[in-house]
């Protein structure tokens, strides 16, 4: 799991919409959203927390989540 350094509200509404566009979006509410994207399960916070599952790499983990969370923020 990845959590911003920073305070975050994400609008999970944008949220969904860079999820869908990278892949399945399984499951959404305001409280969290659970996509498939890359072979994995992404569950986006709205606090700005990401887990992917399944990876085991930290610096990749990094590199997604910044990479989602700028898309969102963008």
């Amino acid at each position: 799991m990845c959590t911003s350094r920073d305070i975050m509200s994400l609008d999970m509404e944008k949220a969904r919409a860079v999820l869908e566009s990278r892949g399945e979006v399984k499951s959404f509410d305001e409280m969290m959203a659970v996509s498939t994207w890359n072979e994995m399960e992404v569950t986006l916070y709205p606090q700005g927390k990401v887990m992917f599952y399944p990876l085991s790499d930290k610096d990749k983990a990094v590199e997604y989540a910044t990479e989602i969370i700028s898309e969102i923020q963008g």
